[in-house]
């Protein structure tokens, strides 16, 4: 993996204000049918997960994540109830828009180039990783995906592999996924006092289920002097009524700089 590119700040501001523009295209001109309708809680549960809203990270203060738990519930006003139905993908930044104090947004813990900092709205990643994460083990289709760059904190109660979630930065960083099947999907969110919760719903029930794990785990001490951290996240799918092995496929490749030493015990 090479070193990170350390950019001026010229050329950072001319990049965002490029790629936002771009997208603000793809979104609004390309004639991609988003979905964007909220609807009364489908009868058919897919799939459900949910993860800690408070965790004990080193160096970071609970402010953050108390910030983090409002934010997260603002976004999921855009959010719960949404429909995706068959032939429209949905979009994690066109449906939340952009997270801002105006709008009632908080600052909370961002990542930038593997620097904790913090920044409005931020703690939203943990919302599209659950997303990924869930959608994984559904029919439908992660057409745009961002993998984390870095990985910042070692491994404390992972029972998630690593790299299986997906990052966000708005507008550019997007999570989108089509529904690419013959029935509807929903997304139902909530924040608990303690959890962030979701759930994949339908109208239909579906016949196969989903087995998620890592191959080719490996850390990389790099020739500059920093250690990756690389892996690949594979999927198995089996029919659920006979209990049969249907197909294994390659979901994603991680390549993420460790900024902690990998001789730490967790």
């Amino acid at each position: 993996m090479q070193k990170p590119i350390t950019r001026s700040k010229l050329r950072r501001w001319a990049g965002k204000i490029y790629f936002r523009i771009r997208r603000y295209i793809y979104w609004h001109y390309l004639g991609i049918k988003f979905a964007t309708s909220i609807e009364s809680q489908l009868p058919i549960q897919i799939f459900t997960h949910k993860t800690i809203l408070r965790r004990q990270l080193k160096d970071i203060d609970m402010w953050m994540q108390e910030n983090k738990i409002t934010n997260l519930k603002l976004a999921i006003k855009h959010l719960n109830g949404l429909v995706i139905h068959p032939g429209e993908t949905f979009s994690y930044w066109r449906q939340i828009g952009k997270p801002t104090k105006a709008k009632g947004y908080l600052s909370g813990m961002v990542l930038h180039n593997g620097i904790v900092t913090a920044g409005i709205g931020g703690g939203l990643c943990q919302l599209s990783n659950l997303i990924f994460w869930m959608t994984l083990h559904t029919p439908l289709t992660v057409v745009e995906r961002w993998r984390h760059s870095y990985d910042v904190f070692p491994d404390i109660k992972r029972n998630q592999p690593f790299g299986s979630g997906a990052t966000c930065a708005y507008p550019n960083i997007d999570l989108q996924i089509a529904n690419n099947t013959k029935q509807k999907f929903q997304l139902v969110l909530e924040v608990t006092n303690t959890h962030l919760v979701g759930y994949w719903r339908s109208n239909l029930p579906i016949n196969i289920k989903y087995q998620i794990f890592e191959k080719e785990h490996l850390i990389t001490h790099e020739w500059w002097g920093g250690y990756t951290r690389n892996n690949q996240i594979w999927r198995k799918q089996f029919d659920s009524n006979i209990k049969q092995e249907l197909a294994e496929e390659l979901i994603a490749e991680n390549k993420a700089i460790m900024m902690y030493s990998p001789l730490l015990r967790s």
